[in-house]
């Protein structure tokens, strides 16, 4: 496996480079041009200044989370050929720097959604969650503004201001979208842009959708295993694969997170892993956590058992971490807690590593 960390660039980032090479395992960046609106063509030259960038620290940057899919492509609209075109630019872009790995999502308007950006544990640290009551009783036209105020000053990944500026005309245009369509919609997006990626070397990894159930009655279609395996079946290329988040799939119970790692690694369509636990109070109520098994409901151990089963040598990162000792930056991305996560995730492969050789 080859270990990353998520960066947010010099100018959005409470955490430096420097600081990340210090981390044991010197990991990669994953990392994007998170300025650029979704649709638009990333500039050859804006990409190689961020490779430039990291590998003056010193570190690698061969995964971009994310490469953002313009809503008109996720609708089925007749202007998604335009971003469609342009996405294809992006990736012949990308290609040119070294890039082996583009991250993405095919969420409708949420990326993401929490109830609590920074919700107190016993432990006195600070984490993200999620209450179905709560996420029931919030406006959708408001829930912009409550993010951005407990986002502690930084741009959150996945609440792009420009696109969330429409949010009335984005439900209104969903309407027309069920989990069929947006499937369809999805399988015309990669039908169109696998070529280029076999073309250039640069592997697809869709994100699942987090949480994986509906919110606010929008369609979801990335949230099982057997709604992976569609997805994967829409274009029958190693190209087509998927970012394996153990966090956002391990909030349904139903979801077995070591078998669907044995399921897809062994057919070799997982790309990207994010790991991170999470603590399941009941169905629709979760907790992030630190890292460690016992401290939440996903068996840590097992997982990474899995990856090593399947011989995984892509990309992995500890996902998202709690706000500890004191730490002030953007809500689930600091360095203390992934810096530990990192530490577990290495600690549990090099153990599962030697086991295997007694």
């Amino acid at each position: 496996m080859k270990m990353t960390f998520r960066w947010f660039g010099e100018k959005d980032d409470s955490i430096s480079l420097d600081k990340i090479r210090q981390i044991p395992g010197k990991p990669g960046i994953v990392s994007a041009l998170y300025d650029i609106p979704a649709g638009e063509v990333w500039p050859a030259e804006r990409i190689d200044a961020l490779k430039k960038t990291v590998e003056a620290a010193g570190l690698e940057l061969e995964v971009i989370e994310s490469v953002n899919i313009h809503d008109d492509i996720k609708i089925g609209l007749p202007s998604r050929d335009l971003y469609i075109g342009n996405y294809k630019e992006t990736l012949r872009n990308l290609a040119k720097f070294g890039i082996k790995v583009v991250c993405y999502n095919f969420m409708p308007v949420f990326d993401w959604t929490r109830s609590d950006l920074a919700k107190e544990l016993p432990d006195g640290s600070n984490t993200m969650s999620y209450e179905d009551e709560k996420v029931q009783k919030i406006d959708p036209d408001r829930i912009a503004e409550e993010m951005e105020a407990g986002s502690n000053g930084f741009s959150l990944p996945g609440w792009e201001p420009e696109r969330l500026k429409s949010l009335k005309y984005l439900f209104e245009q969903y309407k027309k979208v069920d989990e069929n369509k947006l499937l369809e919609n999805l399988g015309y997006f990669l039908r169109e842009i696998i070529p280029v990626c076999e073309e250039v070397d640069i592997k697809m990894a869709i994100h699942p959708d987090d949480p994986p159930w509906s919110v606010f009655g929008l369609p979801r279609i990335v949230t099982s295993k057997e709604k992976l395996e569609k997805i994967i079946n829409l274009v029958d290329s190693p190209y087509n694969g998927l970012t394996l988040c153990s966090g956002c799939l391990g909030a349904n119970p139903d979801n077995n997170i070591p078998d669907i790692v044995r399921y897809f690694g062994s057919k070799g369509r997982i790309h990207f892993a994010h790991v991170r636990n999470i603590k399941i109070h009941s169905r629709g109520n979760f907790d992030e956590t630190s890292h460690l098994t016992s401290d939440g409901s996903l068996d840590m151990f097992e997982i990474m058992k899995a990856y090593h089963d399947v011989g995984f040598d892509g990309y992995i990162r500890p996902d998202h971490g709690r706000m500890i000792w004191g730490e002030n930056a953007r809500p689930g991305y600091g360095l203390y807690d992934r810096a530990l996560g990192i530490a577990y995730i290495n600690g549990l492969w090099e153990a599962i590593d030697k086991m295997k050789k007694l």
